[in-house]
C-alpha cells in the first residue's frame, strides 16, 4: 500500500514538473509563431482591410483567418478570396503546428519560397488561382495530403522528388506553364486520389507506372503536348471515376483494357490523334455517364452494344471517320440527353424511335450522309432545345411535332432536301433565338401567318422557293440577322423593318422585290451589312442611309434604281464595300470614302462619271445650263462685291490667328507658337500652357514625358490637354512644315491637336483639345467585355481613318493603353504623337521594344504594318489584361508568343482577363472574344506582309459582332455546331 502511494506521489510530481516547464516555455513558443506571422503580414497588401486586426497588440488566435488549437498554436491560415496581393513571406512556412494554409483566389505574385518548407504538421496547402511564378518548390513534408498550386504561372519541370510526398491524396498542378515529362516517381504516390496536371506544356508519354496508383479516382492530364499511346496499365485503376486526357497528341488505338474500369463515369479522350475502332470493351462500363471521343480519327461503326450503357447521358463522337448507320440501340438509352455525332461519314436513316424513350436536350447529327425523314419523336422528352441536322440529305416535311416543341432554342436544319410549307405553329415557337432552314426546297407563303417568336435573333430562310410578300413582322424586337435571299418574294420591302433596332445584317438579294428602298431602314442604327441586290427595286437611294453609323457593306446591284449617288454616302467612315452596278444611276461618282479606288465591276452598267482610273468611268463634263448661268451671274456679281471684302478681311484675320507667332512669357523666355483652331488661338496664352504643367495636373505619364490637364484663364470653360516633351532633339527637322497638316486631322476617335509651342530652352509643348475621360490603362481592370469591345472598334476606326483617308497616311508609332482616353460613354480617343517622331535619328526617343513590331525595333522605321502590329498588341491587352512590358510570360519571350500558345492550347479562362470571365459564360461573348484574339494574332504576325490592312481590321471587328453567334470557334463547347 505504501509502495502504491509512493508511485502515485511520484506520478503527480512528474505531471506538475511537465506543466511547470510547459508554462515556462509557452511565451517563447507563442513569440516564435508571432514572429513568423508578422513578416507575412508586412509583405501583403490588403485593400479590403480583412487583415486589419493582425497586430501584436492582440492574440493571433483572434486574428481574421487564423484558427488555433488547444494548446493555442496556429492550426489553420485561411485567407482564400480576400483580394490580397504581394509576395509570400518565407516565415509563414516556419510555423511548426499549422495544418492548413489556404491562400487561394488572390493576387499573390513572385516565387514560392524554395527549400524552406519546415512545417512538419502541414496537411493541406492551397495556393491556387494567384499570379505566382518561378519553378515548383522542393517540398519534403511527408504528412502533406493536399497540394494545390493550380492556375498560376509556375514554370520549369516537375521535380523527381515529388514521389516522396507519399501521403498525398490530392495533387493539382494544372493551369501553369510546366514543361518536360511526367516523372516516373509520380507512381510512388500510391494513396493519391485526385491527379491533375492539365493545361501545361508537358511532353512525352504518360508513364505506364501510373497503373500502380490503385487509389486514383480522378486523372486530368488534358491540354498538354503528351504523345505516344494511352498506357494499357490505366486499365488496372479500377477505382477510377474520371479519366480526362483531352487536347494532347496521343496516338494509336484506345486500349481495350479501359473496359476494366468498372467504376468509370466520365471518359474524355477528345482532341487527340487516336485511330482504329471504338473498343467493344468500352460498352462494359455500365456506370458511364459521359463519353467523349470526338476530334480524333476513329473509324468503323458505332456498335449496337451501346445499349449496355443505360446510365449514359452525354455521347460525343463527332469529328471522326465513323461510318455505317446510327445504331437503333441509342433510342433505348433512357438517360441520354446530349447526342453529338456530327462531321463523320454516317449514312442511312436517323433511328425512327430516337427520342421516344430518351431524355434528349441536344441532338447534332450534321455534316454526314443521312437520308430519310426527321423522326417525329425527337422532342418527346419536352426538353429538346438544340436541334442541328444541317448538311445531310434529309427529305420530307418538317415534322409537326417540332412545331409544338416549345423547348427549342436553336434549330439548324439547312442544306438538306426538306420540302413543304412552314406550318403556322412553327413560326410561334417562343424560345427559338436561332433558326436556319436555308438551302432546302421549302415553298409556300409566309406572309399570311402570324409570326410570334419573341426570342428570335437570327433567321435564315435563304435558298428556298418561298413566294409572296415579306411579312411585316417576325414577332421579335431582338432580330440581329435576317437572311431571306434567293427566294421568290415579291412586293415592297416593309417599312416596319425600320423598327428592327438590333438588326445588323439584312440579306434580301435575288428575289422579285419592287418599289422604293424604304427610308425607315435608316433607323436600324446597328446595321452593318445591307444586301438588296438582284431585285426590281426602283427610285433613288435614300439620302438618310448615310446616317447608319456602322454600315460597312452595301450592295444595291442589279436593280432599277435611278438618280444620282448621294454625296454623303462617300462621307460614311464605316462604309468599306459598296456595289451599285447595273442600275440607272447618273451623275458624278462621289470621290471620297468607299468610292475611292472602287472596282469597275461595282459601278458598271450605269451612266456615271468621275472616280479614279480603277473605276473605269469617263471624266465628268460641265453639265450646267448656260441660261441658268446667265440668270445667276448678275445676282452673284452684286452679292460678291458686298461679301468679298468681308471674306478677305475675315480670312486675313483668321490666317494671322493661325500663323506661327513668337511670344514671350512672364519670365522673358521666347516661345514659337502656332494654333490650328481659331477659338484656341484667342483663348489660350503661353502662360496658360506653362501654368498647367504642374504635378497636380498630371493625367498621363510616358517615360520622362508628362501630359497635363489645363484651362484658359480668359474663358472659364475652355479646357485643354498639354503634353510636355523635354527632349527637343526628338523633334524632326521638318517640324513646322508638317505640323500644320497634322493639326488639320478631324476624327471623333482622335484627340485633336489644336496647337504647339516650343522653346530651345524649355522644350516643346503639344496642346490637344479637351477630351473628358480617363486613361484606359487606369480603368481597364473595371471594364466589361461589352465596353472593351466598343473601345477596340473606336481605335480601329481611328487607325482606318489615319491610314485610309489621310494623304499621305499618318502613322501612329506606338498604340498603347496610355495613349487612349475613354469618356463616360466608353468612346475611345487616341492621342497622337508628333508625325515621324520615331523615325528620326539615334538621339531620338528610345522605342520600347515590347511595344513595336519586330522590324521596327532596330531600324526605327515605322510603317502601316507596324501600326497594325501595335493594334494587335492593344487587342491582346484588352483581352488578357496583361501588358507587353510584363515579365511573367514563362518560357515565352513576349506577350505575343504567350498569347499564341494560350489561344491554341489553353482554356479560355486561362488567358482572358479575370474581370471579363463572367462575360465569357455566354456563347455570343465567347465567340466574340475568341475571334477578337484571332484577329490580334493576325495583326501581330512576324511577317509584315501577312498582317491585314486597317480597313480589313475594322471590317473584321465589325463582322465579329454579326457572326459571333454562329462563327466557328476553337473552344470545345462553342464549336460551329453549338
Amino acid at each position: 500500500m505504501a509502495k502504491k502511494g509512493a508511485e502515485t506521489c511520484s506520478w503527480t510530481l512528474s505531471m506538475f514538473m511537465f506543466l511547470f516547464l510547459f508554462l515556462i516555455n509557452l511565451p517563447a513558443l507563442y513569440g516564435e509563431e508571432l514572429e513568423s506571422l508578422l513578416p507575412f503580414r508586412a509583405s501583403i497588401k490588403d485593400p479590403l482591410g480583412f487583415l486589419s486586426n493582425w497586430s501584436s497588440s492582440t492574440s493571433f488566435c483572434n486574428w481574421h483567418g487564423i484558427t488555433c488549437g488547444n494548446p493555442p498554436h496556429v492550426k489553420k491560415i485561411e485567407l482564400s478570396g480576400k483580394n490580397i496581393s504581394g509576395k509570400i513571406s518565407v516565415s509563414i512556412f516556419q510555423l511548426q503546428y499549422v495544418e492548413i494554409i489556404d491562400l487561394s483566389d488572390n493576387q499573390l505574385s513572385g516565387e514560392i519560397p524554395r527549400n524552406l518548407f519546415s512545417c512538419p504538421s502541414l496537411l493541406h496547402l492551397n495556393l491556387s488561382n494567384n499570379n505566382l511564378s518561378g519553378p515548383l518548390p522542393i517540398i519534403s513534408i511527408s504528412r502533406l495530403e493536399t497540394l494545390d498550386l493550380s492556375n498560376n504561372m509556375l514554370s520549369g519541370k516537375i521535380p523527381d522528388n515529388i514521389g516522396l510526398l507519399w501521403s498525398l491524396k490530392f495533387l493539382d498542378l494544372g493551369g501553369n506553364i510546366l514543361v518536360g515529362k511526367i516523372p516516373n516517381s509520380i507512381s510512388n504516390l500510391t494513396v493519391l486520389k485526385v491527379f491533375t496536371l492539365a493545361s501545361n506544356q508537358l511532353v512525352g508519354q504518360i508513364p505506364g507506372e501510373i497503373g500502380r496508383m490503385k487509389n486514383l479516382k480522378w486523372i486530368y492530364l488534358g491540354y498538354n503536348n503528351l504523345s505516344g499511346e494511352i498506357p494499357k496499365e490505366i486499365g488496372d485503376l479500377t477505382s477510377l471515376n474520371h479519366l480526362d486526357l483531352v487536347y494532347n497528341d496521343l496516338s494509336g488505338q484506345i486500349p481495350s483494357s479501359l473496359g476494366n474500369l468498372i467504376n468509370l463515369q466520365y471518359l474524355f479522350l477528345y482532341k487527340n490523334k487516336l485511330t482504329g475502332p471504338i473498343p467493344r470493351s468500352l460498352f462494359n462500363l455500365k456506370k458511364l455517364v459521359s463519353l467523349d471521343l470526338s476530334d480524333n480519327s476513329l473509324s468503323g461503326e458505332i456498335p449496337e452494344l451501346i445499349s449496355e450503357l443505360q446510365n449514359l447521358e452525354i455521347l460525343h463522337l463527332f469529328s471522326n471517320n465513323l461510318n455505317g448507320k446510327i445504331p437503333a440501340a441509342l433510342a433505348s438509352l433512357p438517360r441520354l440527353q446530349v447526342l453529338q455525332l456530327w462531321s463523320n461519314k454516317l449514312s442511312g436513316k436517323i433511328p425512327e424511335d430516337l427520342g421516344r424513350r430518351n431524355n434528349l436536350t441536344i441532338v447534332d447529327l450534321s455534316s454526314n450522309f443521312l437520308v430519310g425523314k426527321i423522326p417525329k419523336s425527337l422532342c418527346n422528352s419536352g426538353r429538346l432545345f438544340k436541334l442541328i441536322l444541317f448538311s445531310n440529305s434529309l427529305q420530307g416535311e418538317i415534322p409537326q411535332s417540332l412545331s409544338s416543341c416549345i423547348s427549342l432554342r436553336r434549330v439548324r436544319i439547312q442544306n438538306n432536301r426538306l420540302s413543304g410549307d412552314l406550318s403556322p405553329e412553327f413560326t410561334k415557337l417562343p424560345l427559338v433565338y436561332f433558326l436556319d432552314v436555308s438551302g432546302n426546297n421549302l415553298s409556300g407563303r409566309i406572309d399570311g401567318q402570324k409570326w410570334d417568336m419573341p426570342s428570335l435573333e437570327m433567321l435564315s430562310l435563304a435558298k428556298n422557293k418561298i413566294f409572296g410578300e415579306l411579312p411585316g413582322s417576325f414577332g421579335s424586337g431582338k432580330l440581329q440577322n435576317l437572311d431571306l435571299s434567293e427566294n421568290q418574294f415579291s412586293g415592297n420591302i416593309p417599312k416596319s423593318f425600320g423598327r428592327l433596332s438590333d438588326l445588323m445584317l439584312l440579306q434580301l438579294s435575288e428575289n422579285k422585290l419592287s418599289g422604293n428602298i424604304p427610308e425607315e431602314l435608316s433607323s436600324c442604327k446597328k446595321l452593318v451589312s445591307l444586301d438588296l441586290s438582284h431585285n426590281h427595286l426602283s427610285g433613288n437611294i435614300p439620302i438618310n442611309l448615310a446616317e447608319l453609323p456602322a454600315l460597312g457593306q452595301l450592295d444595291l446591284s442589279a436593280n432599277q434604281l435611278s438618280g444620282e449617288i448621294p454625296p454623303n454616302l462617300g462621307r460614311m467612315e464605316s462604309l468599306g464595300e459598296v456595289n451599285i452596278s447595273h442600275n440607272h444611276f447618273h451623275g458624278r461618282l462621289p470621290s471620297t470614302g468607299a468610292f475611292l479606288s472602287i472596282n469597275a465591276s461595282a459601278v458598271a452598267g450605269n451612266d456615271l462619271c468621275g472616280g479614279d482610273a480603277s473605276s473605269g468611268l469617263p471624266p465628268c463634263k460641265n453639265l450646267k445650263s448656260r441660261m441658268w448661268w446667265y440668270v445667276l451671274t448678275c445676282f452673284l456679281v452684286v452679292l460678291a462685291m458686298f461679301t468679298l471684302a468681308a471674306l478677305v478681311i475675315l480670312f486675313i484675320q483668321r490666317r494671322k490667328e493661325l500663323e506661327l507667332k513668337r511670344v514671350e512669357n512672364e519670365d522673358g523666355i521666347l516661345w514659337e507658337m502656332q494654333f490650328f483652331d481659331s477659338r484656341a488661338s484667342k483663348s489660350i496664352t503661353i502662360d496658360d500652357i506653362l501654368s498647367s504643367a504642374k504635378q497636380e495636373n498630371v493625367i498621363m505619364r510616358e517615360g520622362k514625358e508628362r501630359s497635363y490637364r489645363g484651362k484658359s484663364f480668359m474663358i472659364s470653360n475652355m479646357q485643354f490637354v498639354v503634353k510636355e516633351m523635354n527632349d527637343a532633339n526628338s523633334i524632326p527637322p521638318s517640324f513646322w512644315s508638317v505640323i500644320a497638316e497634322f493639326g488639320r486631322l478631324r476624327h471623333p476617335n482622335i484627340i485633336r491637336l489644336i496647337g504647339v509651342c516650343r522653346s530651345t530652352e524649355k522644350g516643346v509643348f503639344l496642346v490637344y483639345g479637351n477630351a473628358e475621360g480617363k486613361i484606359l490603362s487606369e480603368i481597364l481592370g473595371n471594364l466589361s467585355w461589352e465596353r472593351r469591345r466598343k473601345i477596340a472598334i473606336g481605335i480601329a476606326k481611328a487607325l482606318h481613318f489615319l491610314h485610309g483617308y489621310c494623304s499621305p497616311s499618318v502613322l501612329v508609332g506606338i498604340i498603347s493603353l496610355e495613349k487612349v482616353l475613354v469618356d463616360g460613354k466608353d468612346e475611345a480617343r487616341l492621342i497622337l504623337d508628333l508625325p515621324g517622331r520615331l523615325a528620326c535619328t539615334d538621339k531620338c526617343l528610345i522605342i520600347p521594344s515590347d511595344c513595336v513590331a519586330p522590324e521596327a525595333r532596330q531600324s526605327k522605321d515605322i510603317s502601316e504594318q507596324s501600326d497594325i502590329y501595335g493594334f494587335g498588341l492593344f487587342l491582346i491587352e484588352l483581352l488578357t489584361g496583361k501588358s507587353p512590358a510584363d515579365t511573367e510570360f514563362g518560357m515565352h519571350e513576349n506577350i505575343v508568343e504567350w498569347a499564341r500558345y494560350c489561344y491554341s492550347d489553353c482554356h479560355l479562362d486561362v488567358w482572358i482577363d479575370r474581370m471579363i470571365r463572367g462575360d465569357a459564360t455566354t456563347d455570343h461573348n465567347q465567340n466574340e472574344i475568341v475571334e477578337t484574339m484571332n484577329l490580334a494574332l493576325h495583326c501581330t504576325a512576324t511577317d509584315p506582309m501577312a498582317r491585314p490592312c486597317a480597313s480589313d481590321v475594322l471590317k473584321t471587328l465589325q463582322s465579329v459582332l454579326i457572326s459571333s453567334s454562329s462563327c466557328v470557334s476553337v473552344l470545345k463547347f462553342s464549336s460551329t455546331n453549338y
